[in-house]
């Protein structure tokens, strides 16, 4: 990845995490994120897929993770594939 793009997420308690974009893709007229907690440090780190629900008039992005078991396997296959040519293993 030549440059990298954190984007940070607050909880509905205020908290915040902070996640790396590994990759972007559009899909039927929405976007959707793979995103990892891993820092540069870790090896290691959880993969989660985000839906980009942000609309124009929204001052910040708004997020929601994908939850939904036949939305994320074919989303996870794609992925995969936009990520075949990285040294990123993305397990399942």
């Amino acid at each position: 990845m030549d440059k990298e793009r954190c984007i940070t997420l607050e909880n509905e308690d205020g908290e915040n995490a902070e996640f790396t974009v590994l990759e972007e893709t559009r899909i039927n007229g929405m976007n959707y994120l793979l995103v990892t907690d891993s820092t540069e440090d870790e090896e290691e780190g959880e993969c989660y897929i985000l839906k980009d629900l942000s609309r124009r008039e929204d001052a910040q992005a708004v997020y929601e993770f994908v939850y939904n078991e036949d939305e994320l396997d074919y989303l996870y296959r794609i992925f995969s594939e936009l990520m075949s040519d990285t040294d990123i293993d993305l397990e399942k």
